[in-house]
């Protein structure tokens, strides 16, 4: 009887067993990595400067992605504007080997 329990019991969807799936499904929306390179340098941004220095991307798409990021608590938003968290920190000191990669690549 417990088997069955066990058997019908939900499970988690597939992203909640693979963290690393779930973080790359958010870190591939539009606009997100963007967001995250901007304010890598720790300096408040608000909500307008993040739109001039994404190249003026749409503000519903800013404004989802921003709350998306709050969400997962990647970015807060300070007195000054947005900022990242420590969390966001570490991720973009963990991408930054990927950044320094890709220019290789490139060149």
């Amino acid at each position: 009887m417990e088997n069955e329990e066990e058997a019908s019991a939900p499970q988690p969807a597939p992203a909640a067993r693979r963290p690393i799936m779930r973080l790359l499904e958010q870190l591939g929306r539009k606009g997100t990595l963007r967001i995250l390179w901007e304010l890598r340098d720790g300096a408040p941004q608000s909500f307008r400067a993040l739109r001039v220095s994404t190249d003026d991307m749409s503000p519903s798409v800013l404004n989802d992605r921003l709350k998306e990021l709050r969400t997962a608590g990647i970015v807060e938003l300070s007195g000054t504007g947005y900022v990242l968290t420590e969390a966001g920190g570490e991720l973009v000191k963990r991408l930054t080997p990927l950044n320094q990669w890709a220019n290789r690549w490139i060149e």
